[in-house]
């Protein structure tokens, strides 16, 4: 049970925020708490002790004040401080969390693109009638919870619970 929710929670919480934030630029609270909750359920049942589980919710606590401080200054929204927040609790301080950043930075950067250059060309996309959220055509701000669930499955086979499950070190 311990490997079936490893393997299912994250991702599955992961990919429930990218595409409610794709469809309507907003990640569900519950997707964050969901991911708390199943990483502090599982990670004794993992075999993670007691240090190691403080090291992880470190992770988060490190993630969260980068995070509010940017969500203070307005470059990140409310619902990416929480999501990349609680998805960081799962990798620990570990260097599985670097990784995890620096896709989630990759992706990120990739998808600006993407959006702008959606925006600018408004008036094409909406002639050919192609089936584009409006909300991406409008709005000013990225939904980077694409970028996070992108970068949570690209790093997350070297996530230390992911390795657990798969019976490896870590």
């Amino acid at each position: 049970m311990t490997q079936a929710i490893i393997f299912v929670v994250f991702p599955l919480c992961l990919a429930l925020a990218a595409v409610s934030d794709f469809l309507t630029m907003l990640i569900p609270n519950r997707a964050s708490a969901i991911l708390l909750a199943a990483f502090i359920i599982v990670a004794p049942l993992a075999g993670l002790g007691l240090t190691d589980i403080a090291m992880h919710l470190a992770a988060g606590l490190i993630v969260f004040a980068v995070c509010f401080t940017l969500f203070a200054f307005n470059v990140m929204g409310g619902g990416d401080a929480k999501l990349l927040t609680a998805s960081a609790v799962w990798f620990g301080l570990t260097f599985s969390l670097v990784e995890y950043l620096i896709y989630v930075s990759i992706f990120g950067g990739f998808l600006t693109f993407a959006i702008l250059a959606l925006r600018s060309n408004t008036n094409l996309i909406l002639a050919t009638g192609l089936p584009i959220p409006n909300h991406l055509l409008k709005a000013t701000k990225v939904p980077y919870g694409i970028a996070i669930g992108i970068g949570a499955f690209a790093a997350y086979p070297t996530s230390p619970l992911m390795l657990a499950a798969l019976g490896g070190a870590g």
